[in-house]
């Protein structure tokens, strides 16, 4: 049928598999965050570094493609990673002093960080951040999952509320970036079905 969108099919990914596809990962990290290549050039090594965190956990959206041979192919259109928090992690030393006292001792102790979960602006709003998110965070042996993203009215945004995320810190400039970010946080396992929202 004529303009209907490819099949997209989302998969838990071997962190062998993503070291080996770094850069095709942090491309897709790229283009959905409006970064320029200097700065996904930085995150290459913070990003080897994740892959051997404690509870490393990745998953892939993956679309079906024609390739210039004529032959069907599979893209990467998409990704999620996060891992459990632990004092001494930048994020979770960012995150704790973004919070009061009070939110960080019933949020972070256990927690998983959903890390990267990004897709590419032309494959957006077609329900693939959603289905990343659940399949990232389904089975995770976590209370809850948290995360980062802009302070600001976004796709992105409006997904994590929606499925249950809720605000613990708004406004918060993390070291390096002039935006304001909000920290969500919700409670495991996800309330609502990525094909139920």
């Amino acid at each position: 049928m004529t303009g209907t969108a490819p099949a997209t099919r989302v998969v838990e990914l071997p962190t062998g598999w993503v070291r080996d596809h770094l850069h095709e990962v942090l491309a897709i990290y790229g283009a959905a965050m409006g970064y320029g290549e200097s700065v996904v050039a930085g995150r290459y090594g913070y990003a080897v570094q994740h892959t051997e965190r404690a509870g490393f956990r990745a998953v892939g959206a993956f679309t079906e493609t024609a390739r210039e041979d004529g032959a069907e192919g599979e893209r990467l259109v998409g990704f999620g990673y996060g891992y459990l928090v632990a004092p001494g992690q930048w994020w979770h030393d960012q995150v704790r002093n973004a919070m009061d006292r009070r939110t960080a001792k019933q949020w972070l102790p256990g927690a998983f960080e959903v890390c990267e979960l990004h897709v590419l602006p032309e494959h957006q709003s077609r329900g693939i951040g959603r289905q990343l998110l659940h399949a990232l965070v389904e089975g995770v042996p976590a209370p809850v999952a948290l995360l980062s993203t802009p302070d600001t009215d976004t796709k992105a945004f409006r997904l994590y509320h929606a499925d249950g995320f809720v605000d613990l810190a708004r406004g918060y400039h993390f070291p390096g970036d002039a935006r304001p970010f909000a920290i969500l946080g919700a409670r495991l396992p996800l309330l609502s079905s990525p094909r139920n929202p």
